[in-house]
C-alpha cells in the first residue's frame, strides 16, 4: 500500500485538471450509490438532481470555493452524498477556512435533523469533528503545497542565479586572461619588431651583427611563448600564484637596452614581496612599450624605489620623442593595468611631464596581496 505522502505526490504530479476530473468521477459515483441505496429519505430523481447539481460544481471548486461549499452542502442534505461538501471544504481550507467551517457544520448538522428529525450534543460535536478534520487535512496540504512550490522557485531562482555568476566568473576569467596576453604579446612583439627593426636599418651589418640580433629575435620569441604557456596554466588557479614565472627587472631592462633602446634603471625589485615585484614588472614592461610606440628613440628612465615603511613607487618616464608618433594605441593596457593595481590596492597615474615626455607611475603598498580594492586611476586621454 502507498503511504499518504507518496499517494499525494502522485495525485499532485497529475495536474490540477486531472485532479478536478477524478474528484468529479468520484463525485458522481457516490451520486450513483446515493440513488441506488437510496441515501436519503427523498424521491430518487431528487437524490439524482442534487447530487448531480453537487458532482457539476466540484469542477469550480478552486475559482469560488464558498460557492461551491454551498452547492455541495445543499446537495449532502438533499441526497445524503457528502462528496461534494468533503471535496470543496478540503480544497479551500487554505483560503477560507472560517466561512467553509460555519457551511460545513450547518450541513452536517442539516442532514442529521433530516434523517433523525432532531438535533442533540452529539450531533453538533460530530459536526464540529467531521468539519474540523476535513479543514485541517486541507489547510495541512495546502500548506504543503505552498511549501513544495515555494522551495521549488528557491532552488530555480538558486540555479539561475548560480548561471548567473558562473557567466560572470567566465567574464572575468576571460578579461584576465586577455589582460595577460596583452602584457606578454604588446611587450615582446614590441622588442622583435625593434630588433628586426634594427637589422633593416642597418643592412650592412657584419655577420657578428645579424647573428646577434637575429638570436635576440629567436630568444624573445621563446619567452613569449614559455610565458603564454604559463599564463594558460597559472590562470586556473590565480593570476598572482605563480612566484617566479616572469623575468627579473634587470633582465626586463636590459633587453630593451641590447635592442638599441636608451633604458636607464635606478633600483632594484629582487627582494620585494612577489606580487608586489610582479605587479611593478607588468608596469615597467607595458611604459616601455608605450614609449617605444610613442616616443621611438626617446631615452627611458625606470625608476622602482620600495621599503616596508612607505611602500613602492614604480616610475617609467621618458623623454620628448624626436619624431612624432604614427601610433596611437586602443589604451586597453593602461586600463588593465590601472585595474590589476586597483584589485591589489594600488594606483597607477599616467600623463605629460612639463619637459614634453610622458611620465607613467604606480604605487603600491609594500605586501599587495593583504591589501584591499581601495585604488583608482588617472589616464590622460592624449597619452
Amino acid at each position: 500500500m502507498l503511504s499518504y505522502r507518496a499517494a499525494l505526490r502522485r495525485v499532485t504530479a497529475l495536474g490540477p485538471h486531472a485532479i478536478s476530473a477524478a474528484s468529479v468521477a468520484l463525485c458522481l459515483f457516490l451520486t450513483v450509490l446515493a440513488v441506488k441505496a437510496p441515501w436519503a429519505p427523498l424521491p430518487r430523481p431528487v437524490i439524482a438532481a442534487a447530487g448531480l447539481a453537487g458532482t457539476g460544481a466540484v469542477w469550480f471548486r478552486g475559482r469560488w470555493p464558498v460557492t461551491v461549499a454551498v452547492v455541495g452542502a445543499g446537495a449532502y442534505v438533499l441526497s445524503g452524498n457528502p462528496g461534494p461538501l468533503l471535496i470543496s471544504l478540503f480544497s479551500g481550507a487554505g483560503t477560507r477556512f472560517l466561512p467553509l467551517a460555519a457551511i460545513g457544520t450547518a450541513a452536517f448538522l442539516a442532514q442529521q435533523w433530516v434523517d433523525g428529525g432532531r438535533l442533540g450534543t452529539d450531533a453538533l460535536v460530530s459536526a464540529v469533528t467531521a468539519t474540523g478534520v476535513t479543514l485541517v487535512a486541507g489547510a495541512y496540504a495546502a500548506t504543503r503545497r505552498e511549501l513544495t512550490r515555494s522551495l521549488r522557485e528557491r532552488a530555480e531562482r538558486a540555479e539561475t542565479e548560480q548561471r548567473l555568476r558562473d557567466e560572470q566568473a567566465r567574464s572575468a576569467e576571460r578579461g584576465r586572461i586577455a589582460r595577460e596576453m596583452h602584457d606578454v604579446l604588446a611587450h615582446k612583439v614590441t622588442l622583435i619588431s625593434l630588433h628586426a627593426g634594427g637589422l633593416e636599418v642597418n643592412a650592412g651589418a657584419g655577420p657578428e651583427r645579424v647573428e646577434r640580433e637575429a638570436a635576440l629575435i629567436r630568444v624573445s620569441a621563446q619567452e613569449a611563448l614559455e610565458e603564454l604557456r604559463k599564463i594558460l596554466g597559472v590562470l586556473r588557479a590565480g593570476p598572482d600564484d605563480d612566484d617566479d614565472g616572469f623575468p627579473d627587472l634587470r633582465r626586463l631592462v636590459d633587453s630593451w637596452a641590447w635592442a638599441g633602446g636608451i633604458v636607464t634603471l635606478h633600483g632594484d625589485i629582487g627582494t620585494w614581496p612577489p606580487e608586489t615585484a610582479r605587479a611593478a614588472h607588468r608596469l615597467v614592461q607595458e611604459g616601455l612599450t608605450n614609449a617605444h610606440k610613442h616616443a621611438h628613440g626617446a631615452p627611458v628612465t625606470v625608476t622602482a624605489i620600495g621599503s616596508r615603511e612607505n611602500g613602492v613607487t614604480i616610475t617609467v618616464a621618458n623623454g620628448r620623442s624626436p619624431q612624432p608618433s604614427v601610433e596611437t594605441g586602443a589604451g586597453v593596457g593602461l586600463v588593465g593595468l590601472a585595474e590589476r593595481f586597483r584589485l591589489i590596492g594600488g594606483t597607477v597615474r599616467g600623463g605629460p611631464d612639463d619637459a614634453g615626455g610622458w611620465r607613467l607611475e604606480g604605487r603600491l603598498p609594500w605586501h599587495a596581496a593583504d591589501a584591499s580594492p581601495r585604488g583608482s586611476h588617472d589616464q590622460d586621454a592624449a597619452g
